[in-house]
């Protein structure tokens, strides 16, 4: 009998580097593992390249043997600088640094958040690579004068597995995360990275959405790769009107869109997707950590929180939780902290205080829904994703504080899954992408007209204790 051939999926992210093993056909996965990577915003790629090689090789080798491609889905605006020899230049500045600010908040007034939104599709906060590059000549001039190339996370990764002499490739969907990339026309905009830079370093090449980039020295065909939220949508097989509420490190929200974005509030980022077409997305910097780091303070594990949560009626009890507990991207506050508001003898009850988090991580995630709305884009359902979306609390509160039906996939590594299927749309010349059935876990309900007007009263407050605590 002649094995099934497979492909490998790379979710390459922020805290650790998981590799799938998927059945090419069906897409069902065969095997799996993980490694973490070191904590921190700044970090040295070579330690995802170390994690990347261990996870490969703790995959079973006789599935790796018959994988027809493999693909990398990286975090997103990762700056990784090299000198002329290839060389890293210095530790990473990832998506969650924000030492960039006030080079954001000069870049955007160079030009106004307009033209940014026209040329790059986005207006640039402190998580782009055009802000942190403009950060490196700034404060680090000598290795800005040495930087001859800038890639990726995922690109670095995926050049470093190609064999010698391979050219440096990324792909469209990570490339419009930069801030210098074009999605509209899927170009780079030479004068907004040397704007930044103060010159124009070597870029990699942008591949088509199934290209197969390169080999492996061992031979394994390599597919473009992509960003992790685009690997994501990918793995979720997104369809009109959906839309995507990850809550892991950061919150994402975003969709697959047919036309691009471009949102000169600086809210709806306009990216573009794996699969020729465009990705709205907003990012919160506070998600899942916001819900560990509320357990430890009341003393219990996530079931103890959920639990808590739960005892609280909708509104927590007038407590608002604003959960910028490492400032906040969306909205663009970087210098922010979090802060409770509604605080009484009555309502400050471990109770309140777990619903209260439960509700302002997920207050953050629908105004990105709305803005996403507001771009133009359909909202039908959201689909809730990532670690902090097993929450018996998340999904109870979810349908009434989004307004919209919410579904609930089985958890998976989605990034890791779509990354294997770019892979394996690659591998195989089809037109398209395999189509890979996505199972639901769990269709969460509607607590009632009660609970839903509750929930509107809910988002009211945090907007409220927002304008006026940081008016935005």
């Amino acid at each position: 009998m002649t094995p099934a051939q497979t492909v490998i999926g790379i979710d390459s992210s922020t805290q650790s580097c998981k590799a799938v093993v998927c059945d090419a056909e069906t897409g069902a996965v065969l095997a799996a593992s993980k490694v973490a990577h070191p904590d921190g915003s700044e970090v040295d790629p070579r330690h995802w390249e170390d994690a990347l090689d261990r996870a490969l090789r703790e995959l079973p080798p006789e599935l790796v043997a018959t994988a027809a491609a493999l693909s990398i889905g990286g975090q997103q605006h990762g700056m990784v600088v090299l000198d002329e020899a290839g060389e890293v230049i210095r530790p990473a500045l990832l998506w969650n640094d924000l030492q960039s600010a006030p080079d954001a908040a000069d870049l955007v007034a160079e030009l106004g958040p307009q033209q940014w939104a026209d040329r790059a599709g986005s207006v640039p906060s402190a998580s782009f690579t055009v802000t942190k590059l403009r950060w490196l000549a700034r404060r680090e001039p000598e290795n800005a004068a040495r930087t001859a190339s800038v890639l990726l996370p995922h690109d670095w990764l995926t050049h470093r597995l190609a064999e010698p002499g391979t050219e440096p490739t990324t792909d469209r969907g990570d490339a419009s995360g930069t801030g210098y990339f074009s999605p509209a026309d899927g170009t780079y905009d030479d004068d907004l990275i040397t704007r930044a830079l103060g010159h124009r370093p070597s870029l990699p090449r942008v591949a088509a959405p199934a290209a197969i980039v390169g080999r492996t020295r061992a031979g394994l065909a390599l597919a473009a790769g992509t960003g992790d939220n685009m690997a994501a949508a990918l793995g979720l097989g997104l369809r009109a009107g959906d839309v995507v509420v990850s809550l892991g490190t950061s919150g994402t929200v975003f969709a697959s869109a047919e036309v691009p974005t471009a949102d000169p509030t600086g809210v709806v980022a306009g990216f573009a997707d794996a699969c020729g077409r465009y990705l709205p997305l907003v990012c919160t910097l506070n998600a899942a950590r916001v819900l560990t780091t509320t357990a430890a303070l009341l003393g219990v594990d996530l079931a103890g929180l959920d639990a808590l949560a739960l005892g609280a009626a909708p509104g927590a009890g007038g407590v608002t939780l604003l959960p910028y507990l490492d400032g906040e991207r969306t909205p663009n506050l970087p210098d922010s902290s979090g802060s409770l508001h509604g605080l009484t003898r009555a309502s400050m009850t471990p109770q309140n205080l777990a619903r209260a988090a439960v509700e302002g991580m997920l207050c953050g995630l629908a105004d990105g829904v709305d803005a996403l709305a507001a771009t133009g884009y359909q909202v039908q359902r959201v689909l809730l994703i990532g670690g902090a979306a097993a929450s018996a609390a998340v999904r109870a509160v979810a349908p009434d504080l989004f307004g919209v039906p919410v579904q609930c996939p089985h958890p998976g590594e989605y990034v890791a899954l779509g990354a294997a299927r770019q892979a394996a749309w690659a591998s195989g010349g089809a037109a398209g992408p395999p189509s890979w059935e996505v199972g639901l876990d769990a269709t969460p309900e509607s607590g009632g007209s009660a609970a839903r007007d509750a929930s509107a009263a809910a988002r009211k407050k945090y907007a409220q204790v927002r304008g006026s605590l940081w008016g935005a």
